[in-house]
């Protein structure tokens, strides 16, 4: 079971993330925007924290570019959540510090899928060059 810090300004789709994470087995430490997650992570020292990308207050950009400056918070992975998959708003994500994106709407089976891959790959002993974002992996591969 893992500690997930979810920032989301919809309540809905905040129940709903947390619900899916809950019923997966983990922990969730909910935040109605950028700026209170930044106040929880340190608290909660989460093992993943999952940010909407458009929120009021502190948007996901510049909260996990706040949390990735914080002792102790630096090598926790962020992962965006955003219903725009532009090119270029996923590389303005992975310059803030992002480990990688899930698009939204998403299925609940798939988030708990993508969350315990990412979950994994974090608790192993890999090298950094191995826990490399997924997306420039992806990318990769698609234009092998």
């Amino acid at each position: 079971m893992a500690r997930i810090l979810v920032a989301e300004d919809e309540r809905d789709i905040r129940d709903l993330i947390e619900f899916t994470l809950r019923f997966g087995g983990h922990e969730v430490i909910t935040a109605r925007n950028g700026e209170e997650a930044v106040q929880l992570a340190p608290k909660e020292k989460p093992d993943l924290i999952l940010l909407d990308v458009r929120m009021p207050r502190m948007t996901g950009y510049e909260a996990c570019r706040a949390i990735k400056a914080m002792d102790g918070l630096q090598h926790t992975p962020v992962v965006f959540l955003s219903a725009k998959g532009q090119q270029s708003e996923m590389e303005s994500g992975m310059e803030a510090g992002a480990y990688d994106y899930i698009l939204k709407p998403f299925a609940p089976d798939q988030l708990n899928a993508r969350v315990n891959e990412i979950l994994a790959r974090f608790a192993s002993p890999a090298t950094p060059a191995e826990k490399a974002a997924p997306a420039e992996a992806e990318h990769e591969r698609d234009h092998d």
